[in-house]
């Protein structure tokens, strides 16, 4: 097979050897700086059940005109864990939808500012808090235990980032992993998720806490988070890398962050 263009409202080259999947959907989130947009979208064959999720989009032209609420056709692109829209077209506005869910929400927290607080506590029920883990660097990100898309990739990323670290490096660095649900994300779940998929929790820290802390941690990183009628939880894709004074050094948004990279900038920041 030759490879091609896909054509959309911009055309976009991809290479040979990915995997192409057709979707649809209504547009939820667009942060065009950031490349990435927020779709609620039904199921795609062959690669995820129906969901609400944030994709990184090849080249910024498709985000061109781009508003919450538009009903839009996208062609997204697989090669290994990763995936990105690499054509998508607006042919007209979708309906309204659930409330709450469109809008970019709070700004997300950006590199060079402080990284804001937090006080919750950890798979084990022990107190676990930004302000106590100064001196280190942190790695934070925000899933859930029963997310059907981007939570496993994301996770699978960070624990390739961890396995590859320097022995000598690992005291000085700790990965924070905040739930988005709470009320079903306790210690004791949290736990369990983690050992079942054999995520050493010496240097990881999986937290949770009463709803009202975890949304005021959630919001003030600017991670929206909405629950769909089905259960699942919308969300922004973001990952913060937080040097030893407690400012971030990194945001890394959605599933293209390469491990290698990630740890080459936590050994910069050592």
């Amino acid at each position: 097979m030759r490879c091609g263009l896909a054509l959309a409202t911009a055309l976009v080259l991809f290479a040979c050897g990915r995997d192409t999947f057709d979707a649809s959907g209504i547009v939820r989130a667009v942060r065009a700086e950031e490349r990435q947009v927020t779709i609620e979208h039904g199921a795609i064959a062959g690669l995820m059940p129906a969901m609400t999720m944030s994709f990184d989009v090849a080249d910024a032209a498709l985000l061109a005109g781009l508003a919450p609420g538009q009903f839009v056709e996208f062609k997204i692109a697989r090669e290994g864990d990763r995936f990105e829209i690499i054509a998508l077209e607006a042919p007209g506005a979708g309906e309204a939808g659930v409330a709450g869910t469109s809008g970019g929400g709070d700004p997300l927290a950006a590199a060079g500012d402080p990284a804001p607080d937090f006080a919750l506590i950890d798979q084990d029920a022990r107190p676990i808090s930004l302000a106590a883990l100064r001196g280190k660097v942190v790695l934070l990100d925000f899933v859930y235990t029963s997310c059907p898309g981007p939570c496993p990739v994301l996770t699978g990323i960070h624990r390739k980032v961890r396995d590859d670290l320097p022995e000598s490096d690992r005291a000085a660095v700790q990965l924070v992993s905040i739930t988005l649900d709470p009320e079903h994300d306790t210690p004791a779940v949290l736990r369990t998720w983690a050992s079942a998929r054999r995520l050493e929790t010496n240097g990881w820290s999986f937290a949770t806490g009463p709803a009202a802390d975890v949304d005021a941690v959630v919001r003030a990183y600017g991670v929206g988070s909405v629950r769909q009628p089905n259960g699942e939880i919308e969300h922004t894709v973001a990952t913060f890398l937080i040097d030893r004074d407690g400012q971030i050094a990194r945001r890394y948004l959605g599933l293209t962050h390469e491990p290698a990279a990630i740890r080459a900038d936590i050994e910069r920041l050592l």
